[in-house]
């Protein structure tokens, strides 16, 4: 009987059945071992002829069975790695695709959220509603992944703004991976001066209220987070949505946000992760959305009397109103997604990377910079300033330096990453 090695129509049939289930995601890597054995090439396979030397069954393997064995074998680990990374990411998707209701979404939050439960359940299909749920959950699901890379536990601090609103702060400080990690919820309600309300936006647009006021609600999560090893970057994120009232009672409203990483070493490999897994997210809702907010960030994270951007960049956008609210919330929500996988991956890479006094003394340096930029230029923190109550100098790490003229010798990884920081790259 001839080996089904040789029916290089059977070999061509498994083949594209293999491709066509990669292509559309629908296998699992459990059921690889059933196409596997669909081939009598191994070692143990019954239909095995002839004897080995030391008495064990033996068979011949062609080249081609052997290409077409290796191809399965490692599309199916690249395909089982791919899931694991994802999977903390697409728990909140799973959540709505359940249709479970609000009350039941909020179990998986740190606690409740900062609008009462049953407001939201009345107002379920506002985007008010829609982006503090999606807010909660971004926050939910970072600091449990922080947490467990990391083994320390996070202090959450449920606050309440008088003037309306609130937040919800989760901060770790001195943990065994972060020196200090804060992933913050915010909510505020109010009115806004129309001074106030301009600062507010990056545009030029003028809004009017009655009698100088605009009723606003304005909602976002933020995250910083400062590791301890200079070899592992700092990440920041926020992704946030106002809304204002004007004297007519129309409503404008827009999206901003971005995610950024500030090595303290360069490392391409981490910057091709970041930027691609970013880029990815980007290219789902419009071609053009990562070189636009590429360009952005690296605008937009730049402190100008030391002439350098702040870190490697990342995306960051503001006053983004268009298509339509619900297709601009669909962004974010996939941008929302990417932070565990764009991060989680570099810091568990460099755990446990060895590093100098030096090093770390640099790493100071570096975060002296990165203090400049908050409190001189960034306008979430300028506009958090006048909210009182708000916990916006939680982003400020618990160390820095500074060191009079201080410029790294030439040739040296510091003067390195200072080049990058003076000559924004392009990573993908």
């Amino acid at each position: 009987m001839p080996s089904l090695l040789n029916d290089q129509s059977l070999i061509n049939a498994i083949c594209c059945f293999t491709i066509i289930l990669l292509k559309a995601k629908e296998i699992s890597h459990r059921h690889w071992k059933y196409i596997f054995f669909l081939f009598p090439w191994c070692e143990a396979s019954e239909k095995c002829t002839g004897s080995h030397p030391e008495g064990r069954r033996s068979c011949k393997i062609s080249p081609q069975s052997l290409i077409l064995k290796y191809f399965i074998i490692i599309s199916a680990l690249v395909l089982h790695i791919s899931e694991m990374a994802t999977k903390i990411s697409h728990n909140a998707k799973k959540k709505e695709e359940k249709g479970q209701s609000i009350t039941e979404r909020c179990q998986g939050f740190l606690t409740t959220p900062v609008t009462d439960i049953s407001v939201l359940e009345e107002k379920k299909d506002e985007m008010s509603t829609k982006m503090e749920m999606l807010i909660m959950e971004t926050q939910a699901e970072f600091y449990k992944a922080l947490e467990e890379v990391d083994g320390g536990t996070f202090k959450v601090d449920k606050w309440e703004r008088k003037e309306g609103g609130g937040g919800i702060s989760c901060v770790m400080q001195d943990g065994h991976v972060f020196e200090k990690a804060g992933v913050d919820v915010t909510v505020l309600l109010g009115c806004l001066t129309e001074e106030a309300a301009k600062q507010m936006r990056s545009g030029e647009k003028v809004l009017k209220g009655k009698n100088g006021k605009l009723p606003f609600c304005a909602m976002g999560v933020s995250s910083i987070i400062h590791p301890k090893n200079p070899h592992i970057p700092s990440v920041h994120f926020n992704y946030r949505y106002f809304e204002i009232e004007e004297e007519d009672g129309s409503k404008q409203w827009w999206f901003g946000g971005g995610t950024d990483l500030t090595p303290v070493y360069i490392d391409r490999e981490d910057a091709f992760l970041f930027h691609n897994t970013l880029k990815e997210a980007c290219d789902k809702h419009h071609p053009k959305y990562y070189a636009d907010f590429k360009k952005w960030c690296d605008r937009y994270f730049y402190v100008r009397h030391r002439g350098e951007t702040r870190g490697i960049g990342g995306i960051f956008f503001d006053d983004l109103d268009s298509p339509n609210q619900e297709e601009v919330f669909n962004f974010i929500k996939s941008c929302t997604r990417t932070v565990v996988p764009c991060y989680l991956p570099i810091v568990k890479k460099h755990l446990n990377d060895s590093f100098t006094q030096e090093e770390k003394d640099w790493q100071q340096v570096r975060r002296g910079s990165y203090v400049e930029f908050n409190l001189m230029y960034d306008r979430g923190i300028k506009f958090g300033l006048s909210m009182p109550g708000c916990r916006v100098l939680m982003s400020l790490p618990l160390t820095a330096r500074w060191e009079f003229m201080h410029e790294p010798g030439k040739g040296s990884r510091e003067a390195e990453m200072l080049d990058v920081l003076r000559n924004p790259k392009e990573w993908v």
